[in-house]
């Protein structure tokens, strides 16, 4: 290992004043009154850049609502949620596999936290469309028509997580265990398409959709098909932890994320924020992506529950710990005394770098990844309920 992690045990405090502070920022989410879903905002102003109909990421706005309720017990994020969340339901329809983090964050996590049946009625029957797009002969969900020309053809790493947890938790919702293999079949099979032998992540694979051989493996997103992308081995990390909980093929799945997480926590700086890929040669004059550290965060402490060996758990936890400490600490607005901004901007997430998109940007998902770490860190919420 490449160091010994020291870190103090409970912070309470620390994980208190972070979540009241994404609070503050929930709070002026919502009465901005958002033609859309917020996306990615502006660091200094935080003013969200929208989505009308959620694109990938709508469903992260609606978790961090049914957390808050959770967290808080106010019932005013209870119902700002269920708004929310119906606004998702015509993309039940929508030809992709980025429905399974819409539906799963934005809806199922009604029922699991909060047990809101319409929620869950969204959420199955977002489940119910996301399988229609299976390919048999590749095993997997691909990305869909509805995503790009050749969507047809591409899977990614990103969407195992949501995939295993949604189509995981429609299986004991409905006892149908269809849903749960099909999850199983597409989770199994990126681990031969994405995990390479050293525990680094590929992002994306293509494959012939007529006989399901895969074509190619690289990271678009990366710096390099080579390289690891940060979001990639973050994804990963929560994706086959994921699977561990909603799948009945805990062994292979735990053992993955294990592999990908130890080489997370050998690649990741010292503290413990990640650069956008770990593989740019600029390195340390690149751009952070606190939502991958985030991201990772949460991933570690469904880890640290899930893995057996004392050793593990405490490596797990205390490397989440870490984490979470450091972005709360350096990056989560106010980032010192005389920083004005409003309170609880998650700051310099990186989006899509090739596309110069939000690059040093707040992110929807690193907040929600980052208030679901800190409400698990404050003991409101286990790990492994969602």
């Amino acid at each position: 290992m490449r160091r010994p992690i020291r870190v103090p045990g409970d912070d309470p405090g620390r994980w208190d004043d972070g979540g009241r502070r994404l609070l503050e920022r929930i709070d002026d989410t919502a009465r901005r009154e958002l033609e859309g879903f917020p996306n990615y905002a502006d660091p200094e102003t935080g003013a969200w850049v929208t989505s009308p109909g959620g694109d990938w990421t709508g469903g992260f706005w609606v978790g961090e609502l049914w957390l808050a309720c959770r967290a808080t017990g106010s019932q005013r994020y209870a119902e700002l949620a269920a708004g929310w969340c119906r606004a998702l339901r015509p993309r039940v329809a929508s030809n992709t596999v980025w429905r399974s983090f819409l539906f799963y964050y934005g809806a199922a996590l009604g029922d699991i936290l909060l047990g809101d049946q319409s929620a869950a009625a969204i959420a199955l029957e977002g489940a119910r469309g996301l399988t229609g797009l299976y390919n048999q002969r590749a095993s997997v969900l691909p990305l869909g028509t509805g995503t790009s020309e050749r969507g047809g053809e591409q899977t990614v790493i990103d969407a195992v997580g949501p995939v295993s947890a949604l189509l995981g938790w429609a299986s004991e919702k409905t006892t149908d265990p269809a849903y749960r293999e099909l999850a199983a079949r597409h989770a199994r099979r990126h681990i031969e398409l994405c995990v390479r032998d050293d525990g680094s992540v590929s992002q994306t694979a293509t494959f012939d959709p007529r006989t399901g051989e895969v074509a190619r493996r690289y990271s678009h997103q990366g710096y390099s098909d080579e390289s690891t992308w940060a979001r990639a081995q973050a994804w990963a990390m929560l994706g086959f932890a994921q699977s561990s909980r909603w799948l009945p093929e805990q062994g292979a799945f735990l053992d993955t994320a294990v592999r990908v997480a130890d080489w997370w926590i050998e690649h990741v700086p010292d503290d413990w924020v990640a650069f956008w890929d770990f593989n740019d040669p600029g390195i340390p004059a690149v751009e952070r992506d606190t939502s991958a550290s985030a991201i990772a965060a949460v991933a570690l402490l469904k880890l640290a529950q899930l893995v057996q060996d004392s050793d593990r758990r405490s490596r797990y936890g205390e490397a989440a710990a870490a984490t979470v400490r450091a972005l709360v600490g350096g990056y989560l607005t106010p980032t010192g005394p005389d920083d004005r901004r409003h309170p609880g901007i998650l700051t310099e997430g990186c989006y899509h770098r090739h596309l110069a998109l939000a690059t040093r940007h707040e992110l929807i998902w690193g907040d929600y990844c980052l208030f679901e770490a800190l409400q698990i860190l404050r003991g409101s919420l286990s790990a492994l309920e969602v």
